[in-house]
Order: C-alpha cells, then sequence, then structure tokens
C-alpha cells in the first residue's frame, strides 16, 4: 500500500471541499488504487503535478500500452456526466474511455501521447481551425438527453448568485451580470436543437497524438446548441486579454467557426 500515498496537498483540498466524507474518502484511495491495478492489470506511477479534484496517475496496462487512471470522489455529478460523454462518443474527438466502474467514479482513459496542449502552437488561426475539427467530431445527436445537465441547468448559477448577495451580484459589477443575465436568457431561448457539448473546450483540454489526431480530455458532458461550445475557447489562453489586438483576433476566430461549423 505505501506505493500508492496521497499528497499532502491533494488531501487537504479535498477535505476542505467534502469535509469528513472527504477525508474517508482519501483514507480509501490507495486501497482503491489498488484494487484497480488488480483488477486491471495495472502498473501504476507517481501521479501527475497539480492535480484538482480528482486523482490522476499515468498507468500502463498489461501489454505495454499507456493508459490514465482517473478517480474521483463518490458521486461526484461531474464525473459521472464525463464518464456518460466518453461512452456516448466512443473517442470521436475526445480520449477513449478504456475501463470504468461508475459506482466508484474510476475510470481507465487513453493516454495521449505526446499529449501537448493547443496552447503552445503560435499560429492562432491553425489552432481554431483544429479546434474546430474537434468540435464537430464531439458533437453527438442526444437519443436520451436526460443523461446529461443541460445549459438551462448552468444559467440557474445567477439565481444562486442573486440568493446569495440579497439580490446583488457581490464582486461582479452590476452593469455586466444583469448583461450577462439579459444575454443569456436570449440566448437560451432561441438556442437551436440541442446537441452533446464538451463545455470546456478550452486550449489546455485539446491534446495532440502520435498520429496526427487532436483529441479532447475532460469533458463536463452538458447539452446545448452548438455555438456555445466557442465560448471556453473564445476566452482563453490566458494571454488574450492583454493582446493589443485581442478584438480582431477574437472576430478572426469566429470567422473561422463560422466557416468550419
Amino acid at each position: 500500500m505505501e506505493l500508492y500515498q496521497i499528497s499532502r496537498g491533494f488531501a487537504r483540498k479535498t477535505i476542505d471541499m467534502r469535509g469528513d466524507a472527504g477525508r474517508a474518502w482519501i483514507e480509501r484511495l490507495p486501497a482503491l488504487i489498488a484494487g484497480c491495478a488488480d483488477r486491471w492489470s495495472l502498473t501504476v506511477h507517481p501521479p501527475y503535478d497539480n492535480l484538482s479534484y480528482n486523482y490522476v496517475v499515468p498507468v500502463e496496462r498489461a501489454d505495454g500500452a499507456p493508459a490514465v487512471l482517473k478517480l474521483g470522489f463518490p458521486a461526484d455529478n461531474e464525473l459521472t456526466t464525463e464518464l456518460a460523454a466518453l461512452d456516448l462518443v466512443a473517442g470521436q474527438g475526445m480520449v477513449g474511455l478504456l475501463e470504468a466502474d461508475p459506482e466508484q467514479s474510476v475510470m481507465l482513459l487513453e493516454r495521449v501521447e505526446p499529449g501537448t496542449p493547443l496552447t503552445i502552437m503560435a499560429d492562432d488561426e491553425a489552432a481554431t481551425r483544429i479546434a474546430a475539427t474537434v468540435m464537430a467530431r464531439i458533437w453527438q445527436p442526444l437519443a436520451a438527453p436526460g443523461r446529461f445537465p443541460a445549459i438551462a441547468d448552468w444559467g440557474q448559477g445567477f439565481g444562486r448568485m442573486r440568493h446569495r448577495f440579497a439580490g446583488g451580484s457581490g464582486p461582479i459589477p452590476p452593469r455586466l451580470a444583469d448583461r450577462a443575465e439579459h444575454l443569456f436568457a436570449g440566448l437560451l431561448a432561441s438556442q437551436a436543437e440541442p446537441v452533446l457539448l464538451h463545455g470546456d473546450l478550452h486550449h489546455d483540454n485539446i491534446l495532440s497524438r502520435r498520429d496526427g489526431v487532436w483529441l479532447a480530455i475532460d469533458p463536463k458532458g452538458v447539452t446545448g446548441e452548438p455555438a456555445y461550445e466557442i465560448g471556453a475557447f473564445l476566452r482563453n489562453p490566458g494571454w488574450l486579454a492583454g493582446h493589443p489586438d485581442a478584438a480582431n483576433l477574437t472576430r478572426r476566430r469566429i470567422a473561422i467557426f463560422t466557416d468550419m461549423l
């Protein structure tokens, strides 16, 4: 069991967020990892740096094939919808789902190598075209839309904000909050037929594979019209806000998406 030590930083973050239930999960985590290693014949390596809320480790399968083991907090809705999205697209535009145990909130994923993120691409127009290609592969018609949250569900955050700040918008300038809420309602009312979306498709969530294919990772799994998907890309990477020609760069991106999608 010493092979699967959990860093103090990850443990503290989990406990701060989940309380006693998080502490209990952290205590079980080494045994969960060991169980996955035995069940799927995995060689487990040290975890990735800068873990967020899931425990993610590179592994190798019995035949030497590289993979990624991802363990989430039990009954985590986001991990549940991520798993459902990966299952639905079946490797089309997203990383492949190799094995899963939904009850334990565990999944074994294809490891994308070299895994270079789209962030490193200096040619912004080329990067935008790659993103558009990935989007088109991901979007799926929905035979059973109830498996996933909808964009409308995410919009309930406006109501939670108003409740928390007694009708106000807290740290968000009122003019911006009011404008965003108004625009969201209008766009929601006019949206086209919903499809499965990634939900957070920014540059760092698009990785390169050795065969030249680019794949998305970490899908949220949400339903909405395709136009919603470009939002995360348009506001990233972080350097965009300080770019001297940000407005024209954004217009060029939109033109590419309009042409390709």
